[in-house]
């Protein structure tokens, strides 16, 4: 009886046994397949091309600490999951080296980087006026840190006003406050038509002012 008892108690042990075996093996199948998926990154990066000329969101690389400010420096490095690239002799590999400037990505030139405008902020002012921006490094440019980073710019955005233009309507009907008009300043414009340019001494400052770029177009934007 004791042994019958012991056998019927130890059925359901090895059923529930068997149930956590079947479970715990199927987790790793699913994991598996979820691996199987392609990242969004590979889209950016060429196939079977150079290593060494993949964009920087293709790759890994080890920082190299005893790199000097401004000098050139090797960095250690390696494809990332589902790239494949090629050395010189078309040879496929997955760890190489690239040689760039040591500095980091917000010391670049600012060629090296494409940053957001504003077109809010006044470019004809004393002192003349900044704006946060965000940017981004180009993607065949290599640098260290963060390839998005903010920076404070000067206003650089232009309403399509020309000075050269500007400059001759003062020059030639300045009396009647057409350079003031194409500036859209129609207050400063309406003030030089009912005074004949302030009987021509406003006529000669204003030449002077808008030839040395002192007076700009009223939205507060740069000459083209």
């Amino acid at each position: 009886a004791g042994s019958l008892m012991t056998t019927k108690h130890s059925q359901p042990q090895s059923t529930f046994a068997k149930s956590l075996t079947s479970t715990s093996t199927n987790t790793p199948y699913f994991k598996a397949a979820e691996s199987t998926e392609i990242p969004s990154y590979v889209t950016k990066c060429p196939s079977n091309g150079l290593c060494s000329r993949l964009p920087p969101d293709c790759m890994t690389c080890n920082t190299n600490y005893s790199c000097i400010y401004g000098k050139p420096a090797t960095f250690d490095c390696k494809v990332k999951p589902h790239v494949h690239c090629v050395d010189q002799n078309n040879q496929e590999q997955e760890n190489f080296t690239i040689n760039m400037t040591c500095q980091f990505c917000w010391q670049l030139a600012t060629t090296d980087y494409v940053c957001t405008n504003s077109t809010n902020c006044m470019t004809v002012s004393c002192p003349r006026q900044r704006y946060n921006a965000t940017c981004t490094v180009r993607d065949h440019i290599h640098c260290l840190g963060n390839r998005v980073f903010p920076k404070m710019l000067y206003c650089n955005w232009t309403g399509g006003y020309k000075w050269s233009t500007a400059l001759a309507l003062s020059i030639t009907l300045g009396g009647f406050g057409a350079d003031r008009f194409y500036l859209g300043q129609w207050r400063e414009g309406l003030g030089k038509l009912f005074s004949f340019g302030g009987l021509g001494i406003w006529t000669l400052i204003d030449v002077l002012l808008i030839g040395v770029g002192y007076v700009g177009p009223a939205d507060g934007s740069l000459y083209i």
